[in-house]
């Protein structure tokens, strides 16, 4: 698998024991397989990287911010609102024993897709806009998204879901634009609009 190969080529970067990295990748592994995730999965992940091919030149720590591609979301609970502080106090534990030493620049960066604003710090403005990349792909993959969102709020009744969802997609229209790097600004921002007001329409 590319995602595990690629984690696994990261930490040994960092760290000689083996048996420790492979134990890290085997959490993320079953942290995004859990069966209550259908959209922050290792689908997810995968899309991130393959979008970080278009920008990498650009990125100026790369193992910084592919350490938090892993770790942003390997705590999710749709009913818990503190899950990138989670994730990030779960990825200092677990990459503070290797050799790593951009520790707090990785905290920052997966604290930060809490609120997805705009940053000084051009890497996680990458970050955000690779996390929020769907929101700019064709009709049939969003509305994908939407649904599978759907199904990790499961728990909540429709009146109350489609409450909240609608407060998500309104706050993402009224930022001043939804991508922060010119690449994805340019490639997925349009798109993104309209499928964000598609999906708000089905929520009236």
């Amino acid at each position: 698998m590319m995602l595990k190969e690629k984690f696994l080529n990261l930490i040994e970067k960092y760290s000689d024991d083996n048996n420790y990295n492979l134990k890290c990748w085997n959490e993320i592994e079953k942290n995004y397989s859990s069966k209550s995730r259908h959209y922050h999965n290792l689908k997810h992940l995968e899309n991130m990287i393959s979008d970080l091919d278009h920008v990498e030149s650009q990125v100026n720590n790369i193992d910084a911010l592919l350490f938090s591609i892993y770790y942003h979301d390997i705590v999710y609970k749709s009913t818990q609102s503190d899950n990138e502080h989670k994730s990030a106090l779960v990825f200092k534990e677990r990459i503070s024993v290797t050799s790593f030493n951009h520790i707090e620049e990785c905290v920052e960066q997966i604290e930060a897709t809490k609120e997805h604003l705009l940053s000084s710090y051009n890497d996680i403005n990458i970050l955000l806009d690779l996390d929020l990349s769907i929101l700019g792909k064709s009709e049939n993959k969003y509305s994908e998204y939407s649904q599978n969102i759907r199904k990790e709020y499961k728990i909540y009744p429709d009146f109350m879901y489609r409450k909240g969802r609608k407060k998500v997609l309104n706050h993402m229209l009224e930022l001043e634009s939804i991508f922060k790097n010119s690449f994805f600004k340019d490639k997925y921002e349009t798109q993104a609009i309209s499928n964000l007001r598609s999906e708000l329409d089905t929520l009236n």
